[in-house]
């Protein structure tokens, strides 16, 4: 940290929240008055160990504590994911809020949103997590704040019911607890994986369903205890520093001997002449992929995997990739002569690489002609409830507790 003689750690702390709020006012991630309102009153630095830039740079999270082999097992959110949430939940005054996974400062956030006649309970299955989340309150004064030990699989009961519940680890399953346990007209904002996508999701109560009402993309630390369904990763490629995978989520079983060969082996290329802006995002097409093709894990690799040849695209959050036996294909941007316009395409590997080259381009150009612009619906229902799914292109996944169905106008 850069020192300032002549100024205090208060007075850079301020300075520094103001230019983090800055930051998500000008990108749209906070955007009430409400909301901005409190972030601008939140201390952020006093996260225990925090060094007060990194506390307030508003894309990254803060790792509290992590596993013996290194994953992040807990953390303070980025500003800006906690922001969007913030925005997603539309918390008010006097509401009755659960936080699901506690890290002190979303709590606090949502302290200052419900105000003095509200109510909010932060709540995590460990304890070393919630002895930092006490310590960060108690020191940013908000002592109001009900920090409970335990498996959010059950809820909160002694507190119920919730006017909103925000869960702040990523969970494949929305147990029963959290929707008896929510305001017959409540709101649920979660971090859902479907089929390996991870979507901050707001979700409606309407009956023993919920319904989206917003989704926006996003990652947090997996979901612990009961509720735990943790992504099966098939390794093609362990060289380190290039280390390719494939995260399966479901119960699929795939070739791997087969998948590894074809990364190593030949590859086929399709363009689609669908092309688009270099800010834009391709969430809601990776939403389309999933919702048309089976099986559909993520690709995962490391940088070193790209420069080395392996493969030509790699991402943090993983690409959709499209499996057949001993075959993959995987989405991949362009450049085109118009400036900041990339062409999408389709890199596929393996004997049968054209074929799946083929399949997965025709669906890119089917979103392109037929969903640009739409936006899915994500609903849940009970485990075993016959709702239909609706008129459009559809899927469904059942979990152990709940039926997620994306539906496309």
């Amino acid at each position: 940290m850069t020192e300032h003689p002549t100024t205090s750690i208060d007075e850079r702390a301020a300075s520094l929240r103001e230019q983090m709020v800055q930051y998500l006012v000008e990108h749209g991630d906070a955007r009430t008055p409400s909301v901005i309102a409190a972030l601008r009153a939140v201390p952020r630095h006093l996260i225990p160990g925090a060094d007060p830039e990194r506390a307030y740079a508003p894309e990254k999270a803060l790792v509290t504590k992590r596993s013996d082999d290194g994953v992040g097992l807990s953390s303070v959110s980025a500003a800006r994911i906690q922001a969007m949430q913030l925005e997603e939940a539309d918390v008010r005054p006097g509401m009755r809020v659960l936080e699901i996974g506690s890290g002190g400062v979303n709590a606090a956030y949502l302290a200052e949103l419900v105000g003095p006649s509200g109510e909010v309970v932060t709540v995590d299955i460990d304890p070393e997590v919630t002895d930092r989340a006490r310590q960060f309150l108690d020191a940013a004064s908000y002592k109001g704040v009900t920090v409970v030990t335990g498996d959010a699989e059950h809820g909160v009961p002694d507190h119920a019911a919730y006017d909103r519940i925000v869960v702040t680890v990523e969970t494949a399953d929305i147990p029963p607890a959290w929707v008896t346990q929510l305001v017959p007209d409540g709101v649920i904002v979660a971090p859902v994986r479907v089929r390996g996508l991870t979507r901050s999701v707001a979700l409606v109560r309407d009956g023993d369903a919920l319904v989206s009402r917003s989704m926006d993309v996003c990652g947090f630390v997996p979901m612990r205890g009961e509720g735990e369904n943790a992504i099966r990763l098939v390794v093609l490629n362990d060289e380190p520093g290039a280390a390719v995978g494939l995260r399966v989520d479901g119960p699929e079983e795939l070739d791997t001997e087969g998948l590894k060969a074809a990364l190593h082996g030949g590859r086929a290329e399709r363009w689609t002449g669908v092309t688009i802006g270099g800010t834009e995002s391709m969430e809601y097409l990776d939403m389309w992929l999933t919702t048309v093709l089976d099986p559909l894990p993520l690709l995962a690799a490391e940088p070193g995997a790209r420069a080395a040849g392996l493969v030509a695209a790699a991402s943090p959050l993983g690409i959709p990739a499209l499996v057949e036996d001993d075959s993959f294909g995987y989405r991949k941007a362009r450049p085109t002569e118009v400036p900041d316009r990339y062409e999408l395409g389709v890199i596929a590997h393996g004997p049968h690489a054209d074929q799946v080259a083929a399949r997965y381009a025709e669906q890119i150009t089917a979103w392109d002609a037929e969903h640009r612009g739409d936006r899915p619906r994500l609903t849940v229902h009970p485990t075993g409830d016959a709702s239909p799914a609706g008129t459009g292109p559809s899927r469904t996944v059942e979990r152990r507790h709940s039926r997620f169905t994306i539906t496309w106008p």
